[in-house]
């Protein structure tokens, strides 16, 4: 098989990136990066990207692709409104219709998160975008799924992005009592996409307790 991720650097990426890597069914990886990341491999073809929303000159890296990760994203608050909706709309979009045009039988996934709004309606900028994502990308008639993970507990130790995150790294043994609707490692979120991606699943929305049943 061969693979494409956009955002292998992030959390969830770099660990969907390693689990490819030692996936005995994939042979070829093909890595969009904004920045080089020193990672190397034979099997990995990393390629620096500055505009995620152009591919009008990479339409080879998306040709003869089996699966599809897409998992840039960006906190809340991090980056001005209009950005953050760039990130989290126009590049999912932009990725998938080049993927559309050049692999249409792929199946991508998308990490999207818990709450995304299909309505487009929600206050939460975070569940309004990721909903657009979702829904521009389903009209594409791909083989799609979205992942709406609830908390993610980062098993690679890092930098927590605000006190919100370092609270809920340190109350996840307890937050995982209460079931597989609240929470999940990332190891297994990577799992997931990564099985996915090469043997489908049975619907489109994945939440949270659905990608625990993916993950091995």
């Amino acid at each position: 098989m061969k693979v494409i991720i956009a955002g292998s650097t992030g959390m969830v990426g770099q660990l969907v990136l390693k689990t490819c890597i030692g996936s005995e069914n994939i042979d070829k990886v093909v890595s969009i990066v904004r920045k080089p990341s020193g990672t190397s491999h034979h099997k990995l073809s990393e390629v620096v990207i500055e505009n995620l929303e152009d591919y009008a000159n990479h339409g080879h890296l998306f040709k003869n692709v089996d699966g599809a990760f897409f998992c840039i994203g960006v906190y809340t608050g991090q980056v001005p409104d209009a950005e953050f909706r760039k990130i989290t709309v126009n590049y999912a979009v932009a990725f998938a219709e080049k993927l559309k045009l050049e692999s249409p039988e792929a199946t991508l996934c998308l990490l999207s998160g818990a709450g995304a709004d299909r309505t487009e309606r929600s206050r939460t900028s975070f569940a309004r975008y990721k909903g657009m994502a979702e829904n521009q990308i389903s009209t594409l008639e791909l083989k799609f799924h979205s992942f709406r993970p609830a908390y993610i507990y980062p098993d690679v130790p890092r930098k927590e992005p605000n006190i919100g995150y370092s609270i809920l790294r340190v109350f996840y043994p307890l937050l995982k009592l209460f079931g597989k609707k609240y929470s999940i490692q990332s190891v297994q979120l990577a799992e997931a996409m990564v099985n996915v991606a090469m043997n489908g699943a049975d619907k489109e929305i994945l939440e949270n307790d659905d990608i625990l049943r993916y993950a091995k």
